[in-house]
């Protein structure tokens, strides 16, 4: 009964609440646009803005993403963190002036971007397990479709009028490329779990009974332990009452599966899926809907244990204590970093909970037990500490089998990033970056890269001296080990003090070598990793230095690696330098930069004539060798049909030949 009730409540609370939310942000949407003609822009610009990081917000407290889709959602969310630096800047701005209706309707465009992004995230975190693997390729095209709308957001957004720093557009301009990139990406398919499905849902192949089958499945659906199959369970209830899925055979599909996977795991089928006898219970309880107050802003479930935090704001237990293991440390719905990380009962709202159930005639859930779930955090601390341990180990299969572990651990579970963390796992690892075994120092940054990924770990290990001892294997370790020293400076070079670390540490030249050197990989890590730290000044000069140039030239000349966009992009970071533009400033290189812009991509196209406009700026004699290797016709055409970007910085550069004599 309990399941029953709480599934139908959850489903007209979400079916009504999405209808209601998609109503209430078109009409807000219209409200904002009436009052911006009425010169309102700056306080509503500035309300779009707070609603868009309120939307990056809540989608950061995403943290359960569904395996199948769990790369790429990952991956759209720390793109849209970047948003971040980029919203603050436009903040400051509205607070003293207003802005055009172009920068207006960025904004709602970029706003309404975000909300399907949301939307999509939301799904492939609470959604269905199975119905999400059956849905795969339709999901991806979902993923692309977002992808378009925050190109177009960002692509169109005027930067130069809303004042936004070159840092700033830099780091945009390499999410747009990203985002262009991943428009033409396709994920490779798990071979192995679509024939599984197909053999499991035949009705001709006598292999959908072997267990080894389900089992296999079950294992990649993580849908093996009792409360996975529970919450799957309340998942496909709500999936059927949505209305999402329309034909009855699929319905079917997903209820067998559940089903022997309950089987399986030796669970008594007490939650089975009905579609006709809850359609009859919904029926009867159409009215019946849970007070807002009662649902914890982060699952939209009734709470069961609600607490309070410090800013005030109330969450279930078990999911706020989620969040904070994540490493996040501010409140999820209002985005403030949190004085404290105590959680205090809120005792008057269990209260009025318990009478609303008993009022309504409902028996109470049951009081979530934590019994379990305390054994299973206890059972893996002893396991961890016990690892972290044998990494001090001096017998060579003991250590070798606990950092092989320690890096597994690291790889999938947010959760048991900050556990190995605050085990003192970070200090071992930093330690065996200089063990003479290669494999050693291989599996320790690959491990120190994956603990990387929680925000809260990256400053307990700078603060362990990583960085110089990363860099040492980026010099010496093996190619693995090279390409993963490279992405995790990159991912600690979100944090901007550690910049100038890592370029003070002289760590610009090894990764200048593996970007001349590397592999395919290696170099996309390598110019990922310089792109962030060109974006320091003093670091500019340093890359110079180092020689990064040539290699970035030879890059624009290798159409088949598919860096030119990368290249031309931290070229065109260094040409703000007349160092740089005197090592770039070969003639010859004019002509790969009108061969990209003749037949490039539309994003190899706008940074090559952007590119061309900053060197022509400072010698004209760049655009001279332009027009003569033919570039004119294609800049004019690039002028009235490239990208945004594209056609200001053609129409720039034919400025800049008016305004010159010489050319003239």
């Amino acid at each position: 009964m309990d399941n029953n009730i709480e599934t139908k409540n959850m489903v007209v609370a979400e079916n009504e609440g999405e209808e209601y939310e998609e109503k209430k942000q078109e009409m807000k949407m219209m409200r904002i646009s009436s009052s911006l003609m009425e010169g309102e822009g700056a306080i509503n610009g500035s309300y779009v803005v707070s609603e868009i990081v309120e939307v990056i917000e809540t989608i950061g407290s995403f943290v359960n993403f569904r395996k199948i889709q769990r790369k790429e959602c990952l991956s759209l969310v720390r793109r849209l963190k970047l948003l971040v630096p980029l919203l603050e800047e436009i903040r400051e701005l509205l607070q003293s002036c207003s802005i055009s209706d172009e920068a207006f309707n960025c904004l709602l465009s970029l706003k309404k971007a975000l909300l399907s992004a949301k939307k999509l995230l939301k799904q492939c975190n609470y959604g269905s397990k199975i119905f999400l693997a059956l849905e795969n390729e339709a999901i991806l095209v979902r993923f692309h479709a977002v992808y378009d709308k925050l190109y177009e957001a960002l692509e169109d957004m005027p930067y130069e009028e809303l004042g936004i720093s070159e840092e700033v557009k830099e780091q945009v301009e390499l999410m747009i490329m990203q985002l262009n990139r991943a428009k033409r990406r396709t994920e490779t398919q798990d071979i192995e779990l679509a024939m599984d499905m197909m053999v499991v849902f035949s009705k001709t192949d006598d292999r959908n009974a072997d267990r080894a089958v389900i089992e296999r499945l079950a294992k990649k659906l993580d849908l093996y332990t009792i409360a996975d199959l529970k919450s799957e369970t309340r998942a496909v209830n709500m999936l059927l009452k949505d209305g999402v899925v329309k034909k009855p055979d699929y319905v079917q599909h997903i209820m067998e599966l559940l089903g022997k996977f309950k089987q399986i795991a030796g669970m008594d089928d007490t939650d089975e899926v009905d579609g006709a006898k809850q359609a009859q219970t919904f029926e009867k309880c159409q009215s019946f809907l849970i007070p807002h107050e009662f649902l914890c802003p982060i699952t939209l479930e009734i709470m069961t244990d609600p607490v309070i935090v410090a800013t005030g704001q109330t969450y279930e237990r078990e999911s706020i204590q989620k969040w904070f293991n994540s490493g996040h440390h501010t409140c999820p719905k209002t985005g403030q970093t949190m004085s404290h990380l105590t959680l205090a009962p809120n005792f008057a709202l269990h209260n009025l909970i318990v009478q609303w159930y008993r009022e309504n005639n409902y028996d109470l859930p049951k009081k979530v037990e934590h019994n379990d779930a305390e054994s299973c955090v206890s059972a893996k601390l002893e396991e961890i500490g016990f690892l972290i341990q044998n990494l001090s180990s001096s017998q060579p299969d003991v250590l070798r089998e606990a950092i092989t572990k320690i890096r597994m651990l690291s790889k999938e579970d947010p959760e048991d990033r900050i556990m190995i963390a605050k085990n003192g796992g970070i200090t071992s690892l930093v330690r065996l970056l200089s063990h003479p075994e290669s494999d050693i120092q291989e599996h320790a940054v690959t491990a120190l890269l994956n603990l990387s990924l929680a925000e809260a770990n990256k400053p307990f290990i700078v603060e362990e001296g990583a960085i110089p001892a990363i860099i040492e294997v980026l010099k010496n370790g093996t190619e693995e080990a090279k390409e993963n020293s490279a992405a995790a400076l990159f991912s600690l070079l979100t944090v901007d003090e550690n910049k100038l670390i890592v370029g003070r540490s002289n760590g610009i030249l090894p990764l200048v070598d593996l970007l001349r050197s590397g592999t395919a990989r290696g170099k996309k890590d390598a110019a990922t990793a310089l792109f962030n730290l060109t974006l320091n000044q003093a670091n500019k000069s340093r890359a110079i230095e180092a020689g990064i140039i040539q290699p970035l030239l030879d890059l624009t000349e290798d159409r088949q690696l598919g860096m030119v966009d990368e290249a031309l992009s931290i070229l065109l970071l260094v040409a703000s330098l007349p160092e740089g533009r005197n090592e770039i400033g070969k003639l010859s290189f004019v002509q790969t930069l009108v061969e990209i812009i003749k037949d490039g991509t539309p994003k190899n196209k706008e940074c090559a004539a952007a590119l061309l406009l900053v060197l022509g700026s400072h010698n004209s004699s760049f655009i001279l060798a332009a027009l003569q290797y033919g570039s004119y016709d294609h800049l004019k055409e690039m002028s009235t049909s490239g990208t945004n970007r594209a056609r200001r910085k053609a129409n720039s550069i034919f400025r800049l030949i008016s305004k010159s004599q010489h050319i003239g």
